[in-house]
């Protein structure tokens, strides 16, 4: 690898602080986002500014503040991490590539990564959505914000953008082995993975079919039984109807119906944040203890562990080859 490349990790983002005031604009700048919410501008955003904005963002803040930690918000922290182990991993095999941040929504900004890359001077850029199985709603403006932010150059740099790797097998392998590290034998697995509309489903987002060919894969390494686990959709917002079947319908039933141990990890979150570490490990263990479970366990994101960056380097360097 001779020339010099740019690579910028991309995720969704998160707020600068776990009050209303700092959360209110990320709020809006993710929410206004028409490849989240489709709906006419003059119909959604009266709607998200004078209803919706106000009453989540205190509801939301509150949330924040319960995993939000000494070096700030989970998903940033993290972040940071795995930025700083993928640098030490091209610094130790002598490879000149520089990597950034690069989040669609909040700081650090895409925009600010497309410029320290370019004002290093970099051949060439790799954009990783950290998002393992397409979406147009999280894969997608990933593409808009680094297209968006290229506005600003005069000379664009030559790209690659990874679309998706739900199938590559080193990340199947890192889930397969995480899951080996945690699970007990007598525990139930529950695959659960965020949620989108089945109205984008119906016009075309082939998201679900990414999540079950991953969740196959990696049963199949497993050699699990189907009734030994199953897969679900969480983090569904507002009225239509989401994926299916939710996920805390399903912790509400799960023990009646005989699953008293549960394992539960989340293969579309590459790294732990809001949706996993309140969503998961704290309101949905809730209700799957107060209803009749008996253990719980949450299988942390693959976050900043050796294999995982390991993944991610071979997956720029298979994009720089």
């Amino acid at each position: 690898m001779n020339k010099k490349i740019g690579v910028i990790l991309a995720n969704l983002g998160t707020p600068d602080a776990p009050t209303p005031q700092a959360i209110k604009p990320y709020l809006r700048q993710f929410l206004s986002d028409p490849r989240v919410v489709d709906l006419p501008k003059w119909r959604w955003l009266p709607l998200l500014d004078f209803i919706i904005l106000p009453k989540r963002s205190k509801h939301i803040a509150k949330t924040y503040q319960s995993i939000w930690t000494k070096q700030g918000s989970p998903l940033l922290a993290i972040s940071k991490q795995q930025q700083q182990a993928l640098q030490n991993y091209f610094n130790h095999q002598n490879q000149n590539v520089m990597v950034e941040l690069g989040m669609t929504y909040g700081n650090p900004s895409m925009q600010t990564a497309v410029q320290k890359l370019t004002d290093l001077q970099v051949e060439k850029i790799i954009v990783l959505p950290l998002y393992p199985q397409y979406s147009s709603t999280t894969t997608a403006p990933v593409f808009d914000a680094f297209a968006n932010a290229l506005k600003a150059q005069r000379n664009i740099v030559p790209f690659e953008f990874i679309h998706s790797y739900h199938l590559d097998q080193r990340y199947i392998n890192a889930l397969v082995n995480s899951i080996k590290t945690k699970m007990r034998d007598d525990e139930f697995l529950l695959f659960s993975y965020h949620g989108i509309p089945v109205r984008y489903e119906n016009l075309g987002d082939y998201y679900r079919e990414h999540c079950r060919q991953t969740t196959l894969a990696v049963v199949d390494k497993l050699g699990l039984l189907e009734t030994q686990w199953t897969m679900t959709f969480q983090s569904r917002f507002g009225k239509q109807e989401w994926l299916q079947p939710y996920t805390d319908k399903f912790m509400q039933k799960a023990a009646p119906k005989g699953i008293e141990k549960l394992a539960v990890i989340c293969p579309g979150f590459s790294t732990d944040c809001l949706e996993t570490l309140e969503e998961i490990d704290e309101e949905n263990r809730a209700y799957f203890l107060q209803n009749g479970g008996k253990s719980y366990q949450y299988i942390p994101a693959l976050n900043a562990t050796q294999e995982h960056i390991e993944m991610m380097a071979k997956l720029v360097i298979d994009k720089v080859n």
